[in-house]
């Protein structure tokens, strides 16, 4: 897949650097930047970008409300995370707010791409690792909005599945440990993700926890 890449960041020099990383990859494009929140949520709307890299720091609109902001105006846009730390509270908001995970800026420049590509290949095992490192704050949150589906919206084969995918296992491995067809388990996570009105496996596994869904799966049928 070919990706159009909008990337937010007050710093020209920041925009230059991913810029170049960004080109020298043949499935990605360079489409445009953003020097604040506001300004990437209006190029969004000019541009629509298939990914956007977002500052988390920004003046004018920071990367958290931006993503908040083009989430509910473009859902189909992904939005990955650009920050010096992985500062648990807002990785956890970014996530809640949509986006797919986030790149540290000081990783090296050969394996930035690559956990790019892994971050929008949700499937992809540095999806889950990524989803495993956030693990641990989901659970310390313990907060279950007042606006968001219960769980009994799910049948019990859902349920099994969202288990699954909080534990971290792929597609295949879940097809597996329940005997059923990948493709089924696709289209149940499908379901799952419009269920609940989210956007990602990640939020699909902070959602688990809050919920206390990561505990031993039932043993029933549920189809």
């Amino acid at each position: 897949m070919n990706y159009r890449v909008l990337v937010a960041d007050d710093h020209p020099l920041a925009r230059r650097a991913v810029r170049a990383l960004i080109e020298g990859e043949p499935d990605f494009e360079w489409i445009g930047e953003a020097a604040s929140g506001s300004e990437a949520v209006v190029r969004c709307g000019e541009l629509l970008p298939d990914v956007v890299l977002m500052d988390i720091r920004m003046p004018d609109g920071g990367g958290l409300e931006a993503t908040k902001r083009i989430k509910q105006l473009y859902p189909h846009i992904r939005i990955v995370m650009l920050t010096v730390s992985d500062d648990v509270a807002d990785l956890f908001t970014a996530v809640r707010y949509g986006a797919q995970g986030y790149l540290l800026k000081n990783m090296n420049p050969e394996d930035w791409v690559h956990y790019l590509r892994g971050l929008l290949d949700e499937n992809s095992e540095i999806s889950r690792v990524i989803t495993d490192r956030l693990f641990q704050s989901f659970r310390s949150e313990g907060r279950t909005s007042s606006d968001e589906a219960p769980p009994s919206v799910l049948s019990q084969r859902e349920l099994e599945i969202l288990s699954c995918v909080a534990t971290g296992q792929s597609n295949r491995q879940i097809a597996e440990t329940l005997v059923i067809s990948e493709n089924t388990v696709k289209n149940h996570i499908k379901n799952i993700l419009g269920k609940l009105t989210l956007d990602n496996r990640v939020q699909l596994t902070a959602y688990a926890v809050r919920h206390g869904l990561t505990q031993n799966m039932s043993q029933g049928d549920g189809r």
